[in-house]
């Protein structure tokens, strides 16, 4: 509790850094809003046997038409391993499919399949309400500022870059 008081109050005398409490606060709000922002998605995957992990990869394949394995496992940073698990069971239920490269015929690019997109919209249409939602209440220059955050919040330079504006 001492070294909270002793942050808070570095934080009084140098506006540039945020108080203890409002950065803890606002781990705590990402906790309650992820748990929110999943709730509803975990809800339909549960019908079909998959969990989040399945969620992020039909989420990510959806976004990115014919993305490589390997710019998957870029992205999830997961071990292959895990991928091919919950990559396999899509692929064999045929919520995906894959495709040779044009290229290098040894690339595997992902596609998601008519029911793929399907299972991909109900989820993410429930999720862009949500956000939709708290966008509108919050307002354009929160928006803005909320972007800025979760930029900053991401480690990797090659991911931010993902969003086209610099940090």
């Amino acid at each position: 509790m001492t070294d909270i008081k002793n942050r808070d109050a570095e934080s009084r005398t140098d506006p540039g850094l945020p108080r203890e409490e409002a950065v803890r606060e606002g781990i705590e709000l990402l906790f309650f809003a992820y748990r929110d922002f999943t709730a509803e998605p975990d809800a339909i995957l549960v019908q079909y046997g998959f969990g989040r992990a399945h969620h992020r990869v039909v989420h990510f394949v959806g976004r990115h038409s014919h993305i490589t394995v390997g710019e998957l496992l870029g992205i999830l940073r997961i071990t292959k391993q895990s991928l091919n698990r919950v990559l396999g069971q899509l692929l064999r239920q045929g919520f995906i499919v894959q495709h040779r490269g044009v290229e290098d015929r040894r690339q595997r690019l992902l596609e998601l399949t008519d029911i793929g997109r399907e299972l991909e919209h109900r989820m993410s249409e429930l999720q862009r309400a949500r956000v939709g939602a708290a966008y509108k209440k919050a307002g354009a220059p929160a928006v803005e500022g909320f972007r800025k955050v979760l930029l900053a919040i991401i480690a990797a330079e090659e991911d931010r870059r993902r969003f086209g504006r610099a940090r």
